[in-house]
């Protein structure tokens, strides 16, 4: 009973901090492109992304359904139940639940991720949604290596891959150096993972007009969206736990939040061809030289 009500909590709380993250990133996007951003909805325009919210769930839509139309409801569904999952994690870390298999469900969820973005992508009746999506699932073939050889490294430095010791475990300042190229690695691949610029090839909006959700609105648009800010919260709030333990894991959480927002209106978006090599031919080079030093 109290996991349950843990579990629930901890997605109610992360769905409010959701909406307050949106708004946070369009007003940033504002002062960016020097203009105000949202400031009319409530108190400063605080209310914004309620009244978003409200108007595309109220928002009504005649569907012409297609037998492919239930690849793209699964994919939204699953994007759905992986949001929900990571939800798990993060109430099992507040219980002070201590497994290394915590770390292991952590990655395989990052991998699920990519699936419901190919089917939300392949169901759609449109181009521009199929080629987002093929561009996502090539893209994730290439990251998806650099996560696998971060769960080595916390192994091999850290001794350890339990969530609840590394926020207590002092060690980590004594690793520091081996760790700071590691988590700009995986900071780098977050921004793939969370289809962030410049690495968005999923979504990319000058090209794909708006990527693999063109074709949804209402409710399903709500699940896609959020579930998607929702990630980036789950994926900078673990990084900040392995890499940054006690009083400096709040700080760099919030800078690293702040890195996500920022990166959207400063970082151009690269050629798709660029990154396929970058990943490929230089990072893995790298990573691969990196782990024969700390082995």
């Amino acid at each position: 009973m109290v996991y349950l009500f843990s579990e629930m909590l901890s997605f109610v709380l992360i769905m409010v901090f959701v909406a307050f993250f949106i708004l946070a990133e369009r007003k940033v996007l504002g002062y960016i492109q020097l203009r105000k951003g949202p400031n009319k909805t409530g108190i400063a325009g605080l209310m914004q992304s309620f009244a978003d919210l409200a108007k595309l769930v109220l928002k009504a839509k005649t569907y012409s359904f297609q037998y492919r139309s239930l690849f793209s409801l699964f994919g939204v569904y699953l994007i759905v139940l992986v949001s929900m999952l990571y939800c798990n994690i993060y109430a099992l870390y507040n219980l002070e639940y201590n497994s290394p298999y915590l770390l292991l469900m952590f990655f395989l969820l990052t991998s699920l991720s990519s699936y419901s973005i190919l089917s939300v992508g392949w169901g759609s009746n449109n181009k521009y949604s199929l080629y987002g999506s093929l561009r996502s699932s090539f893209g994730a073939v290439s990251y998806e290596m650099s996560f696998m050889c971060f769960l080595l490294f916390i192994g091999s430095v850290l001794g350890f891959y339990s969530l609840y010791d590394s926020y207590f475990s002092y060690s980590l300042y004594s690793s520091i150096l081996l760790l700071w190229p590691i988590y700009l690695v995986f900071i780098l691949c977050s921004l793939c993972e969370t289809n962030r610029i410049p690495f968005d090839f999923a979504e990319s909006e000058s090209d794909l007009v708006s990527g693999f959700n063109t074709e949804f609105c209402n409710l399903h648009f709500v699940c896609l969206f959020a579930c998607e800010y929702l990630i980036v919260f789950i994926i900078g709030w673990f990084s900040s736990i392995y890499f940054f333990s006690g009083w400096l894991y709040y700080i760099m959480l919030m800078i690293t939040i702040f890195f996500f927002l920022w990166s959207r209106g400063t970082l151009p978006r690269i050629y798709y061809n660029t990154f396929i090599e970058f990943f490929w031919a230089y990072l893995l080079v790298f990573l691969s030289w990196f782990i024969l030093i700390i082995l």
